[in-house]
């Protein structure tokens, strides 16, 4: 799995832990770090700072978001979703506001982890409002 892969997949678990908690960025990632550490792993877990960027951006551009995934939901209220799904989204819409990975290489990577966590069902409607949106900016 390449870096970027990993931090997209830490960036989910740790939007999906604000989001079901309402934790903020910082306690989420703080507990996604905790997590790490352990008795038989007694070093510190080696910061991620793309994954913690993701984390931040998505969190701090949220209602903006929110309001791009909605207009392109075709009849799924942003808090109607389920949770894994609507944290993909806000993770991926948020990368493709940035602009600097490829749209195709965030869509790809988006619909791979909605298959990974959410289920085979979702990546249609994940890759279905990403293209939507991608295609806006």
């Amino acid at each position: 799995m390449s870096s970027r892969r990993t931090s997209r997949h830490r960036a989910v678990q740790v939007l999906y832990q604000c989001d079901m908690r309402s934790l903020s960025a910082d306690q989420a990632i703080s507990a996604f770090y905790g997590g790490l550490y352990s008795e038989e792993n007694e070093e510190q877990p080696e910061k991620d700072p793309f994954m913690e960027a993701l984390v931040y951006g998505a969190l701090q551009a949220k209602p903006e978001i929110d309001e791009r995934i909605s207009k392109y939901s075709e009849r799924w209220r942003i808090e109607r979703m389920p949770a894994v799904d609507r944290n993909i989204l806000r993770m991926a819409v948020f990368e493709l506001l940035q602009a600097q990975t490829p749209a195709a290489v965030v869509i790809d990577e988006a619909i791979e982890l909605a298959r990974r966590f959410s289920g085979e069902e979702s990546a249609p409607f994940v890759n279905g409002v990403l293209d939507s949106v991608r295609k806006e900016l």
